[in-house]
């Protein structure tokens, strides 16, 4: 048989916990040696390292030197095992034929010599993939119940790199982390976007466990976790308390839930310019006033056309009346009919708790029912007649959701109008926005008088939450 002239080396490892792919390494030096045995040219290595060949996921190295057989690159393989190559029988089946196609026949592996270009060869082959992919089945249900059984004991996971606000050990807290967890949680029930505090984050220097800069998208996925309020999940679903102590209150995580649930019913985004954004409404037609620009003056104009549906007939410079309508909410805060106001707004926010951690336990359960479907242990007519009371319960919970208020953004500012003036400029858009949001519903803007040249505060009709 004549020898390859360009041969290939594959590997792979499934999991590399250190990051340092010893694994294929070793591997890599076995089938090295294999090749010096037998004489084999070889033509390039391809690793992919820390990649499952069972859960089907991409893989960019094997697929390249699949492509390098088929384009008559290289006329041979070497793996360390086959198992390496592919755990499914299906995959097994198109690299064979692929194989044949190209005319590949010789296959080594360091474990066992596999011909591919006769009978016996490929049947070996298969019995080899077959019994890879039952093992790596039991494999993964035996994780998959360790996993579990590790989350209702309230213990940790595993993972390339800690959480944040945790040490090493994942159970002992960085006190230090911890603290700026706890003021971007404040500043986020405080009304100031994800974006924001992610900006803040990165311009005082903190750096993710990764030691990577902040994304809107981790930070939700921390502010959302239950582990830093005490809480172990699995699969998306708190299982127990956790062993490890909380960082922030669960009220508190309650209250961030309730945020970026009422930003989903909402869809509404933090404003990048102007602070009175989806606050402003045309008199002359009732609809929504939008942001605009005309040459270096910003402004809120009716906009007319079949993507806006206004009339066109109001606008208003925004720098004067965002003033007035900011002045008016300071002066708001230090009134007594406020605060008292405020004290049924509290009891209204006690009950959005509740209804979150109810809307919560339906969501939990409703993932529950269909993995039970999934793993078969239920039938498709069990499923339904238990999906219909769940998704009733759903519906009905957002429905009151979407009536109830959150207040947080007025925390410690009742009674402060004076002082918050002076402090006004100091304020983020984000800051400022969720304060105005807090007490105004919105403003209705009159038509205005032809060459004005001030703003007249009869034009503006604000509507007050509180």
């Amino acid at each position: 048989m004549q020898k390859p002239g360009s041969a290939a080396i594959y590997a792979r490892i499934s999991s590399d916990q250190s990051g340092e792919a010893l694994g294929v390494t070793r591997q890599l030096e076995d089938c090295r040696k294999l090749a010096a045995d037998h004489g084999w040219t070889v033509g390039e290595e391809y690793v992919d390292n820390d990649i499952s060949a069972f859960k089907g996921k991409p893989r960019p190295q094997y697929q390249r030197m699949l492509d390098d057989l088929a384009g008559g690159y290289r006329d041979a393989v070497i793996v360390y095992n086959m198992d390496r190559l592919t755990r499914q029988p299906m995959e097994l089946e198109q690299f064979t034929r692929l194989c044949e196609q190209a005319g590949v026949t010789q296959v080594k592996s360091v474990t066992a010599d596999i011909d591919l270009g006769n009978d016996d060869g490929l049947f070996m082959a298969r019995i080899l993939a077959a019994i890879a992919s039952k093992e790596s089945g039991r494999k993964s249900q035996r994780l998959q119940r360790k996993a579990r059984q590790t989350a209702e004991q309230g213990l940790p996971n595993g993972g390339h790199h800690r959480p944040f606000g945790y040490e090493q050990d994942r159970m002992t807290v960085n006190e230090a982390e911890a603290e700026i967890l706890r003021q971007a949680v404040a500043r986020f029930l405080a009304g100031e976007s994800s974006r924001s505090i992610c900006v803040w984050l990165n311009e005082e220097g903190v750096q993710t466990t990764a030691g990577g800069q902040w994304q809107t998208m981790t930070l939700n996925a921390i502010l959302k976790s239950g582990r830093i309020a005490g809480l172990r999940e699995h699969k998306g679903i708190v299982v127990a308390d956790a062993q490890w102590p909380a960082i922030i209150t669960r009220e508190q995580r309650q209250q961030i839930l309730g945020h970026f649930e009422t930003k989903r019913r909402t869809n509404t985004r933090a404003p990048r310019r102007y602070v009175l954004s989806g606050l402003l409404r045309c008199g002359k037609c009732g609809n929504k006033l939008f942001s605009a620009i005309r040459v270096d003056t910003r402004r809120y104009v009716c906009l007319s056309g079949p993507d806006h549906g206004g009339c066109g007939g109001i606008a208003i410079v925004a720098a004067p009346l965002e003033e007035f309508l900011a002045a008016g909410v300071l002066m708001r805060l230090d009134t007594i009919e406020l605060s008292e106001t405020l004290k049924g707004r509290r009891a209204a926010d006690d009950r959005q708790s509740t209804l979150l951690e109810s809307l919560e336990d339906d969501r939990n359960q409703m993932k529950e029912l269909s993995e039970l479907w999934a793993a078969k242990d239920i039938s498709s007519a069990e499923w339904k007649a238990a999906r219909g009371p769940i998704e009733a319960r759903i519906k009905a919970t957002e429905r009151q959701l979407a009536q109830a208020s959150n207040s947080t953004a007025l925390d410690g500012l009742i009674g402060t109008g004076s002082q918050l003036k002076e402090q006004w400029e100091t304020l983020n858009l984000d800051r400022q926005a969720a304060i105005i949001k807090a007490v105004l519903d919105y403003a209705t803007i009159m038509p205005g008088t032809p060459g004005a040249r001030s703003l007249d505060p009869a034009r503006i009709q604000p509507v007050w939450q509180l």
